[in-house]
């Protein structure tokens, strides 16, 4: 898995918190409540514990939204 990733890309030790992402979206769907825009995805999880899933790493895109503090 870490052939995969480019060098100087620093992956975070611990998952982000979806919920202070830029990224971060509620849908309508009460099936699938929670997206990320980047992955594209709808998920009934967090959509960092779905990226770990697929991935087996934490993910390496979260951006803290405006305004929040880390």
């Amino acid at each position: 898995m870490s052939d995969s990733i480019p060098s100087g890309i620093k992956l975070p030790s611990r998952p982000p918190n979806c919920l202070k992402c830029a990224f971060f979206k509620v849908t309508w769907d009460p099936m699938f409540p929670r997206s990320c825009d980047i992955f594209s995805i709808k998920c009934a999880n967090l959509p960092s514990q779905e990226v770990f899933r697929a991935t087996g790493a934490n993910c390496p895109s979260f951006r803290l939204k405006e305004g929040l503090k880390d």
